[in-house]
Protein backbone atom coordinates (compact mmCIF):
# COMPACT_ATOMS: atom_id res chain seq x y z
CA UNK A 1 0.00 0.00 0.00
CA UNK A 2 0.86 4.10 -0.52
CA UNK A 3 0.93 6.18 1.82
CA UNK A 4 0.40 9.73 1.74
CA UNK A 5 3.53 11.91 3.30
CA UNK A 6 3.60 13.45 6.45
CA UNK A 7 -0.39 12.79 6.56
CA UNK A 8 -1.01 15.46 3.51
CA UNK A 9 -4.44 17.09 3.08
CA UNK A 10 -4.73 15.25 6.98
CA UNK A 11 -4.79 11.94 5.25
CA UNK A 12 -3.08 9.19 7.25
CA UNK A 13 -5.54 6.21 6.04
CA UNK A 14 -3.38 4.23 3.59
CA UNK A 15 -4.29 5.03 -0.41
CA UNK A 16 -5.73 1.69 -1.96
CA UNK A 17 -4.37 0.82 -5.23
CA UNK A 18 -6.36 -1.79 -7.26
CA UNK A 19 -4.04 -4.08 -9.40
CA UNK A 20 -6.93 -4.67 -11.56
CA UNK A 21 -6.85 -1.10 -12.81
CA UNK A 22 -3.16 -0.91 -12.85
CA UNK A 23 -2.67 -4.00 -15.30
CA UNK A 24 -5.75 -2.31 -17.41
CA UNK A 25 -4.06 1.11 -17.69
CA UNK A 26 -0.15 -1.18 -18.92
CA UNK A 27 -2.58 -2.81 -21.55
CA UNK A 28 -3.88 0.02 -22.95
CA UNK A 29 -0.75 1.74 -23.01
CA UNK A 30 1.22 -0.80 -25.02
CA UNK A 31 -1.22 -2.24 -27.22
CA UNK A 32 -0.25 1.06 -29.58
CA UNK A 33 3.07 0.94 -28.96
CA UNK A 34 3.42 -3.05 -29.84
CA UNK A 35 1.06 -2.19 -33.35
CA UNK A 36 3.32 0.71 -34.38
CA UNK A 37 6.39 -1.31 -33.85
CA UNK A 38 4.54 -4.24 -35.99
CA UNK A 39 4.42 -1.64 -38.70
CA UNK A 40 7.51 -0.01 -38.71
CA UNK A 41 9.02 -3.46 -38.00
CA UNK A 42 7.29 -4.69 -41.39
CA UNK A 43 8.26 -1.32 -43.67
CA UNK A 44 11.76 -1.48 -42.28
CA UNK A 45 12.49 -4.82 -43.75
CA UNK A 46 10.21 -4.11 -46.75
CA UNK A 47 12.80 -1.13 -47.38
CA UNK A 48 15.95 -3.43 -46.71
CA UNK A 49 14.55 -5.83 -49.34
CA UNK A 50 13.71 -3.48 -52.24
CA UNK A 51 17.64 -1.63 -52.21
CA UNK A 52 18.76 -4.85 -53.79
CA UNK A 53 22.05 -4.58 -52.12
CA UNK A 54 24.56 -6.70 -54.07
CA UNK A 55 27.67 -8.13 -52.90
Amino acid sequence: MFTLPLGLLFLSNDVGVEPQLLMAGAVIVTIPVIIIFIIAQKLFVEGIASTGLKG
